[in-house]
């Protein structure tokens, strides 16, 4: 293994969007047993210092990988696509319209229904979005494509927390 390794390589993986959840959990688990600081206690230091370095490079991959909207990003970059989510807010029209309407359905509701209704909707969007990302990235190999759909979900994904937010605070009221 080598701690430039792409995340794929340091588990073992084919590159691609679609992942084994559980059996990245696995390997996961397995990698970390195998580099665990405490099984390099008798060589000194310095394997310890070794050891802790690979822990956390397996650990940030993991992280990257185990997120479909981490991993889908990461494919991107991968594949000289960047992301550029600060520098690019240019999206189609359709999407910034549904945008509007969901925010303005949040400012709008005042119960739990309500907001379950909103929730499940956005919930829907997501998972379509992560089948179109998957279809982009494994199937087409249209990454810039992908970036899109990328820059989408991480709007779905801010506005589904901000949904839970409202949540708290009605049961906090």
């Amino acid at each position: 293994m080598n701690l430039q390794s792409s995340d794929f390589e340091l588990f073992g993986l084919v590159p691609r969007f679609a992942q084994d959840r559980a059996a990245l959990d696995a390997r996961w688990k397995e990698l970390q047993r195998e580099i665990h600081p405490d099984r390099f206690a008798s060589q000194g230091a310095s394997a310890q210092r070794v050891a802790m370095q690979w822990s956390a490079r397996i650990n940030e991959a993991y992280q990257r990988l185990k997120d479909p909207l981490k991993r889908a990003g990461y494919l991107c970059e991968l594949n000289g696509a960047a992301i550029k989510a600060e520098d690019n807010t240019a999206m189609p029209a359709a999407f910034l319209m549904q945008q509007m309407e969901w925010r303005e359905a949040l400012d709008d509701a005042h119960g739990v229904d309500e907001l379950n209704q909103l929730s499940d909707e956005v919930s829907r969007s997501r998972q379509a979005a992560l089948v179109q990302c998957e279809h982009q990235l494994d199937v087409a190999h249209d990454y810039p494509a992908a970036v899109a759909q990328v820059r989408a979900l991480m709007f779905i994904e801010r506005f589904a927390r901000d949904i839970e937010n409202r949540f708290d605070r009605i049961e906090n009221e």
